[in-house]
């Protein structure tokens, strides 16, 4: 992202089914960032969960319900800077 904007370097996009699964994948990253002392800036959406957007500074996690993610698209709004698709999630 840093190609394009000035307020982060990336962005973070992922889908949880509905909003209770999008509520519990910010959930556990949140709680894997604070066990690394990082805590978020800020957070907005937690209390609808269509789409919940944490702010950590360098990355911006969205975490989209479904037909949220369709409609905002941003993954095509930003589609002129280079993507990074995972299939799996990293354990550790």
């Amino acid at each position: 992202m840093r190609s394009v904007c000035d307020f982060t370097d990336y962005f973070v996009i992922c889908s949880g089914g509905n909003p209770r699964q999008t509520k519990s994948i910010s959930d556990e990253v949140h709680a894997g960032m604070k066990r690394e002392k990082i805590v978020p800036r800020s957070i907005d959406g937690e209390r609808e969960g269509s789409w919940i957007i944490v702010d950590y500074l360098d990355v911006v996690l969205h975490v989209f319900a479904p037909e949220t993610r369709s409609f905002y698209a941003l993954e095509d709004l930003w589609g002129d800077v280079p993507q990074v698709e995972l299939t799996k999630a990293a354990t550790g």
